[in-house]
């Protein structure tokens, strides 16, 4: 098996780099190169099975390092990927319903749903909208059992004039 270039960088980087890794996946890509550079003499097959990735994905990893250095191993990804609209939109989108509630109407998924579809122009399935609700922190308010403008004694009026 032909031998890998060996990889260049200060391995102390590498090990203090590894011991803030809170994701597992940058760890491990982080891993690869840290055993490059202890041991250049193991092949990359090696590398690859104790960090559990493929050969290619090795040999790639370390392409990325001597490319870009270790910001190239760390996990570029994170937030919401398809997002429709920003946080500050759905709030804006959603402060009309936010005044409803105050006055006892109740928040209806339907009518955000409809107007969330107008807003980016096409539709979208109802769990959107049920995600959009919880990461607003809406949530799901019974009514009371009695009307607010319920006249108690007027009801043991009646429940005692009535004929049954």
């Amino acid at each position: 098996m032909q031998k890998r270039k060996p990889l260049e960088g200060n391995i102390k980087d590498i090990e203090l780099a590894m011991k803030q890794m809170h994701k597992c996946r940058e760890y491990r890509r982080i891993q690869c190169v840290h055993l490059a550079m202890l041991y250049p003499d193991m092949l990359t097959k090696d590398i690859a099975k104790i960090a559990m990735y493929t050969t290619r994905q090795v040999l790639s990893i370390f392409a990325d390092y001597r490319l870009h250095g270790l910001e190239s191993l760390k996990d570029k990804r994170g937030g919401r990927h398809r997002e429709n609209m920003t946080f500050a939109e759905e709030q804006e989108l959603l402060k009309p319903f936010e005044e409803e509630g105050p006055k006892g109407s109740l928040v209806v998924a339907s009518r955000v749903k409809k107007a969330y579809e107008e807003k980016i122009g096409r539709e979208v399935a109802e769990s959107t909208i049920y995600r959009l609700l919880d990461r607003h922190d809406f949530r799901k308010i019974v009514p009371y059992r009695r009307h607010k403008k319920a006249d108690k004694e007027a009801q043991e009026a009646f429940k005692k004039t009535s004929q049954i």
